[in-house]
């Protein structure tokens, strides 16, 4: 068989397989554009061979009738080199709508499933919120109801029950001593139990044990920073604890041989300032209050957490240990206006007294425990009872605009003293309600005061750079 028939043939197989593959191919494309509703894309007058087609076809056929007897092989091998260059066209023309359109396809399924989640999403936050809401007007309709069964129990005030009291007798504390030394506001005091020694703390990072008999400063501890904003006697009066913008607790071994702090040790960590501390009923475990709404029970030979405390909302910034004999309730006072109970062996919240309208800078146990008062920025102090679980008493008069910077009683629990802005000391029947009388001597705000444990002298802190003995 001749070469020439060989080379038509395959040209027309070759021509057939375009055709039919290139015309399979298009019609998907068209399909899918059909989809996407852009047609008029497919037909671009920028396509050159869209725009030459005719013109080629036109030429190929002259040439074809020319040499369709002695050549026809050419005219066919040109058709079909034309006819691919045509498949191939169609299909750019049509593969860019078609990818296009996926695109676009994709695009919306995807959009599509993104607002069905979102919109779940929505549904699920629209309904805990409203199931939140119901929750809490449930639970203000149950505190409503436990203020009323409160209000029923409430027969009787306590000043109205003590205007049947004698008035107690006259008084005269006096300034004995003044404690001179720090270089800055002193910040916070506390009393060693051989009712002589007190330690301090001040703004000037410095904390000094003092000798309030004679005046003389026996030991002096400067901190790495300065605003040290509380300090606290162990028990044994052997050691001393001290902490502020550090976040942390230190612990002093008091020793006249050696310098405190050479034997330092750093016991509790907070992520915040440390605002307040004391001393359990041992050197071994220290409670401590701090700025990031905490308290903490610490041990102090291995500095490990024993016990947290987490409830308030505001920064903790006073905190006192019962003295009932099983000490295990202390309670903490903060910023966010409220007083709690804790639980120390659990470190659950056992009660929750609301009433003052500011900051609670102090709080303090009665000496029976069954009882604390406290002292705020809303210029009044206030006694809470833990057995009626309420307040029972405001000390406060409308000559008085100052806040209450800090808290004690007596030794009987009949007097209440409070340190406040306005550089006074106002002492309290805590039965009666009203003010005995004021005590004048401080040139800026008491910060903090404290009574002996025999319960024979007052010492006052003040932002006057001193201290004072009052007896």
């Amino acid at each position: 068989m001749p070469l020439k028939f060989l080379v038509l043939i395959f040209v027309l197989i070759l021509q057939l397989l375009v055709v039919v593959i290139g015309d399979s191919i298009t019609l998907v494309c068209v399909a899918f554009k059909s989809l996407d509703r852009r047609v008029d894309a497919v037909f671009n007058a920028d396509n050159f061979f869209f725009t030459l087609f005719p013109f080629f076809i036109s030429i190929d056929v002259i040439v074809s009738i020319i040499f369709a007897c002695t050549h026809f092989e050419v005219s066919f091998v040109r058709l079909t080199v034309y006819n691919i260059l045509f498949r191939l066209s169609l299909f750019a023309s049509y593969s860019y709508p078609c990818s296009s359109f996926l695109r676009v396809e994709r695009t919306r399924s995807f959009r599509n499933t993104t607002e069905q989640k979102f919109n779940m999403a929505t549904e699920a936050i629209s309904s805990n919120s409203e199931s939140i809401e119901a929750l809490s007007r449930e639970a203000e309709v149950l505190k409503a109801k436990l203020e009323d069964e409160k209000a029923k129990l409430n027969d009787v005030d306590m000043t109205v029950v003590a205007q049947k009291l004698e008035n107690l007798p006259s008084f005269n504390i006096k300034h004995r001593r003044q404690l001179k030394g720090h270089q800055g506001k002193v910040l916070c005091m506390d009393w060693s139990t051989d009712k002589r020694h007190i330690v301090s703390s001040s703004q000037d990072g410095k904390m000094l044990v003092w000798d309030a008999f004679t005046t003389n400063k026996e030991h002096a501890v400067t901190m790495p920073t300065t605003w040290v904003m509380a300090c606290a006697y162990g028990p044994s009066g052997t050691v001393v604890a001290c902490g502020g913008l550090d976040n942390k607790c230190t612990i002093y071994p008091l020793s006249l041989d050696e310098d405190p702090a050479s034997k330092k040790k750093a016991v509790a960590t907070h992520t915040s300032y440390l605002s307040c501390c004391t001393f359990t009923s041992s050197d071994q475990q220290i409670l401590t209050g701090s700025g990031d709404s905490t308290c903490a029970l610490w041990d102090v030979e291995s500095g490990q957490l024993i016990q947290s405390f987490h409830g308030h909302a505001g920064d903790v910034m006073s905190i006192d240990l019962s003295p009932s004999e099983t000490g295990n309730q202390f309670v903490s006072g903060g910023c966010d206006n409220v007083a709690i109970i804790w639980d120390m062996r659990t470190g659950e919240c056992t009660q929750v007294f609301e009433g003052h309208e500011n900051d609670i800078n102090s709080v303090r146990f009665y000496p029976s425990g069954d009882a604390f008062a406290t002292g705020s920025d809303d210029a009044t102090c206030r006694l809470f009872d833990l057995r009626a679980d309420r307040e029972v008493s405001c000390y406060k008069k409308e000559s008085i605009i100052f806040g209450c910077n800090s808290v004690d009683f007596s030794l009987s629990g009949r007097l209440l003293f409070g340190g406040y802005n306005d550089y006074t000391v106002n002492i309290w029947d805590v039965l009666k309600g009203n003010r005995i009388c004021v005590l004048y001597g401080h040139e800026n705000r008491v910060s903090c005061l404290g009574v002996s444990p025999d319960g024979t002298a007052l010492c006052t802190g003040s932002w006057d750079n001193t201290l004072k003995v009052w007896a």
